[in-house]
């Protein structure tokens, strides 16, 4: 049994994030100790590892809590679970897209400015006004 300092040591997760998880039911509510502690067992260790790993990924709350409901039936196909991650890959991708084009014109508007006060200084420009802009970024 672990504590829940313990755990966040083991997950890397943060104590007021696992009581977070608790409360949105991602991980079950744990046993208590004589002391009213909380006690994990390794399987609130798994499930947090797995919880941690998916948001790094970047998936949302929602789309975890599905992908938990789903892991509760192993003997279910994988579809929703593949179609939830192909539409976070389409998410990322879109992002993806968007961060260049922010980029290539961030780049663009550092380039061209080469003055010394504020008062002539292109980037200041550029931001104040959109049409200065080479692309649609928005």
């Amino acid at each position: 049994m672990l504590s829940i300092g313990d755990l966040s040591r083991q997950t890397g997760v943060k104590v007021p994030t696992i009581r977070y998880y608790e409360q949105m039911g991602l991980i079950s509510a744990p046993e208590r100790s004589s002391g009213n502690q909380r006690r994990y067992t390794g399987k609130e260790l798994e499930r947090l590892s797995f919880i941690r790993h998916a948001r790094e990924l970047g998936l949302t709350i929602e789309a975890i809590r599905d992908l938990v409901k789903l892991s509760a039936n192993p003997d279910m196909p994988c579809g929703e679970a593949h179609e939830i991650a192909s539409q976070h890959l389409a998410v990322l991708t879109g992002r993806i897209a968007q961060l260049r084009k922010l980029k290539k014109e961030l780049e663009r508007i550092t380039a061209t400015c080469d003055a010394a006060y504020i008062g002539e200084c292109y980037v200041i420009q550029a931001l104040s006004d959109h049409g200065q802009c080479e692309t649609e970024h928005d």
